[in-house]
């Protein structure tokens, strides 16, 4: 991965998500609310911050049973760097912590297999939370066969890695090594997926899962409580999931706007202000994807001066 492209890329995300912002007050007055929100905001940041130790729970304990410990400060700081670039499609931004866990002694492929199995059981949680609250069946099966289709894919290509060989061989006919390292890095990661293909691991993946991706939707619904939102609490909760499923279907980075939508459309159909559902869906966003992001940065900036001042070099992505 080149950072600094990537950092080039997420300031214009950014700029363009400010200019959106812009355009949908100047058209519905969407922050005539702003301070209740700006009030919610820190309690908000403190849940998600829960959220990520819980699935850095997840990700240290995977790491653990593969055979790999790694101490747990400099650890969480380098599961916290992938979320720096966390808005990217399908969130393969995040493989950055190769960067900072292959010098501590954990293989590439091996990050890219933790990786992929942590987001096949994030699918399959967030539509088990979802589903709690979704009316339409015609809802849940389109959210069902995304996951369906995703955990399939993982699933056959780490039973027959041969399939990413082949790729892997016609990049090389063609001279591009770089993409061929990476579909190699790709399909071993893949295959090692099958290490943790126990009834154990999947109980805690499963498990891990529903607390972390539960508190970031228990924490959308207190969000809406502080708007003033008249919303049960069943449908309040299975929203955020919903959105999440959708902003990974549309596969823009970090579901960035698509995400957003789907919570302005579903509150909207429950009859909420599209101001007020617009305020709600930007509060959440800021503190979960934006929040990590803030964090993300914070811990390659940690990690990159601790490397600088011992002199330890960092592997390229």
């Amino acid at each position: 991965m080149n950072v600094r492209r990537a950092v080039v890329g997420f300031l214009l995300v950014t700029v363009a998500y400010l200019a959106a912002l812009a355009w949908a007050d100047s058209r519905n007055q969407v922050f005539s609310a702003l301070p209740r929100l700006v009030s919610a905001l820190p309690l908000l940041a403190a849940m998600s911050l829960l959220s990520y130790v819980v699935r850095y729970a997840r990700w240290r304990w995977l790491l653990t049973r593969a055979g790999f410990r790694t101490a747990v400060v400099p650890g969480f700081l380098a599961y916290l760097a992938g979320f720096a670039f966390t808005a990217t499609p399908g969130k393969v931004g995040e493989l950055l912590r190769i960067r900072y866990l292959v010098p501590r002694g954990v293989p590439a492929d091996r990050v890219v297999a933790a990786f992929v199995y942590e987001r096949a059981f994030d699918l399959v949680v967030v539509l088990f939370l979802a589903s709690l609250s979704i009316l339409r069946s015609s809802v849940f099966l389109l959210a069902l066969a995304f996951v369906f289709a995703f955990v399939a894919i993982v699933v056959l290509i780490a039973t027959h890695p041969d399939w990413l060989d082949r790729s892997s061989a016609r990049f090389k006919l063609d001279e591009r090594g770089a993409p061929a390292r990476f579909v190699g890095t790709l399909r071993d990661g893949l295959a090692l997926c099958r290490t943790w293909a126990t009834l154990a691991d999947a109980s805690v993946a499963v498990v891990t899962g529903i607390v972390a991706w539960s508190i970031t939707s228990a924490s959308f619904v207190w969000l809406l409580g502080a708007l003033d939102v008249p919303l049960a609490t069943r449908p309040a909760f299975g929203i955020y999931p919903t959105a999440m499923l959708a902003g990974a279907a549309s596969m823009l980075p970090g579901g960035i706007g698509s995400t957003e939508a789907a919570i302005v459309a579903l509150l909207a159909v429950a009859g909420v202000p599209l101001a007020l559902a617009t305020l709600a869906a930007v509060g959440i966003r800021l503190a979960s994807l934006w929040f990590a992001i803030v964090c993300g940065f914070i811990a390659v900036a940690t990690l990159e001066w601790a490397a600088a001042s011992t002199g330890r070099r960092r592997p390229a992505i």
